[in-house]
Parts: C-alpha cells; sequence; structure tokens
C-alpha cells in the first residue's frame, strides 16, 4: 500500500550550479502537479512534468527547485534586468492612475513585490546553452523520486496496520450485532405473542390472514440477516485489497460507502437499544476509517 502523503529533498551539484529539490504531496481525487523551477531553463519543467506523471498516479503534488551557481552566491545567480524593472514601473504607475480615477486606494508596493515581476531579475547564465544543465538536472531527479517513493512505502505501510485494526473492529462489532440479534429475536417473539393474546382477547372477531401479514411483515423489517452477511462480506474484501500490490485507494473508497450503507440500515432496523448501540459504533469506525482511506493512493 502507497500513502498519497509524502515528502523528500535532495541536494545536487553540477555544470557550475548547485540546487535544492522539495517535493511533497497530499491525497487528491487525481494528479495535480504545481512546479516552482526556473523558467529560463529551456524545456526543464516539461521534462520535470513527464517524470513526475510516470512515477506518480495520484495527489496534490509540488516541487520546487532552488538553483544557484556554485561559488557565486546570490549576485552571481541573478541580475538586475533594467528594461523590465522600467516596464514594472510603467506598469504599477498606470495601476494607481487607475485606482485613483477609481477612488480606490492601494497599498505601496514593496521591493519584494516589484522584484516579483517577471523578468525583473535576470539569472547570471541566461545567455548560454541550458541544455547540459537541463540535463544534469534530469539525471538527478529520479534519487528525489526514490526517496519520495520510500517515504511514502514507508507511510502506506503505517496506513495498512491502521486499516487493519479497523476492520478487526468491524468484523467484531458485526460479530456482536449477530449475537443481540439471537437474543432480540426471542424477546421479540415473547412480546408479540404477548401482544396478540391481548388483541384476541379484546375482540371476538380477527383476521387470521392479515395477522399472519403483519406478523410476516413485521419479521421483514426488522431482519437484519442480509446487512450482517454484507458487512462480513465487505471485511474480507477489504482486506484483501490491503493485501494488493496494485493501486486500492479508490476500490476502497467505495467500499467504504457499501460499510457505512449498511451500518445505516441496521441501525434503522435494530429495535433493540443494545443492537443500536453496536450500529452506532460500526458507523463511527467507518467513518473513521473512511477518512484514513483518503490517503491511499
Amino acid at each position: 500500500m502507497i500513502s498519497m502523503t509524502g515528502f523528500a529533498a535532495r541536494r545536487g551539484t553540477g555544470m557550475g550550479h548547485a540546487w535544492v529539490w522539495d517535493l511533497r504531496a497530499v491525497n487528491g481525487k487525481g494528479l495535480d502537479l504545481r512546479l516552482r523551477v526556473p523558467d529560463w531553463i529551456d524545456g526543464l519543467e516539461l521534462a520535470i512534468r513527464a517524470e513526475l506523471q510516470k512515477a506518480i498516479p495520484r495527489g496534490n503534488v509540488s516541487l520546487t527547485l532552488k538553483l544557484a551557481q556554485e561559488g557565486g552566491g546570490e549576485e552571481a545567480a541573478f541580475r538586475l534586468n533594467p528594461q523590465q524593472l522600467s516596464a514594472a514601473f510603467a506598469a504599477l504607475s498606470r495601476v494607481e492612475e487607475a485606482a485613483m480615477m477609481a477612488g480606490v486606494t492601494l497599498r505601496a508596493p514593496s521591493t519584494a513585490d516589484v522584484m516579483m515581476f517577471r523578468g525583473v531579475l535576470d539569472q547570471g547564465v541566461q545567455d548560454t546553452d541550458t541544455g547540459p544543465l537541463r540535463a544534469a538536472l534530469v539525471a538527478d531527479l529520479p534519487g528525489l523520486l526514490a526517496n519520495f517513493a520510500a517515504m511514502r512505502a514507508a507511510e502506506g505501510a503505517a496506513l495498512a496496520g491502521v486499516l487493519s485494526a479497523q476492520l478487526d473492529r468491524i468484523a467484531a462489532l458485526a460479530t456482536d450485532a449477530a449475537q443481540e440479534v439471537a437474543t432480540r429475536g426471542e424477546a421479540q417473539s415473547a412480546q408479540l405473542r404477548d401482544s396478540v393474546a391481548r388483541v384476541l382477547a379484546a375482540t371476538d372477531a380477527v383476521d387470521e390472514t392479515r395477522l399472519a401479514q403483519e406478523l410476516a411483515l413485521l419479521a421483514v423489517k426488522t431482519d437484519v440477516t442480509e446487512e450482517l452477511d454484507r458487512l462480513t462480506a465487505h471485511v474480507t474484501a477489504a482486506r484483501a485489497h490491503l493485501a494488493d500490490t496494485a493501486p486500492v485507494g479508490r476500490k476502497l473508497d467505495f467500499l467504504m460507502q457499501e460499510f457505512m450503507r449498511e451500518a445505516n440500515t441496521l441501525c434503522s432496523k435494530a429495535q433493540s437499544l443494545a443492537l443500536t448501540r453496536i450500529g452506532l459504533d460500526l458507523k463511527t469506525v467507518i467513518d473513521q476509517m473512511r477518512e484514513q482511506v483518503q490517503n491511499v493512493e
């Protein structure tokens, strides 16, 4: 079992540069990739995105790559682009004029705000061939993905243990419910006999056919045998999924809906305080399990 939650970091050097990778993910219905990589390296984002798509089927994934020239510090890694800086100031001036005409007061932009404009900061190697550097970065990516996969596998193993314990609890509650049903049946039979006796004593004319139909309908409405059988079958199916090496998150998520449906029906048919309590305990465990299942790939 693999968890969709994971984190990995990695440092590397090559082609006169040093870099730091940061890769992290949380659960998601599909694959959502958010990359923050230097845009001056031609083709880098497309190459990284392709590798991530092959390695990660599902999850909200964010990757950040910080890059600097070795030995040069920040001054060597970045430089101001005077033309883009002038364009940024001109754009800010037009925005302020439009705001004044609309009667809107804007906060004065900070230095950091101005530096965030695209192109204001140039990378020092912008005019050189970035192909070799891109190749070095892409070659370093498998190491990051291996660390990431190892953490997600460890998280998945822990998650499988939690889910297994919750399935054991559901199976135990289903057994308790079956025992309570047997006890409830005896009490219901005695109560029903008393009710029928009172009806027969109060009237001389009783439609025996109608009485038999009502008794049969009552028995059907309170019978939870099918619900308990399906709960047991769902537990068996869920355990099989836990042992599967393929991604099972969506299958388990669907199974949680089936678990909850049976628990709800059990509560509605309980006709017994003890059985109702068991049904509510079942719903609590199933809801907790459903939350954990959301993290399974």
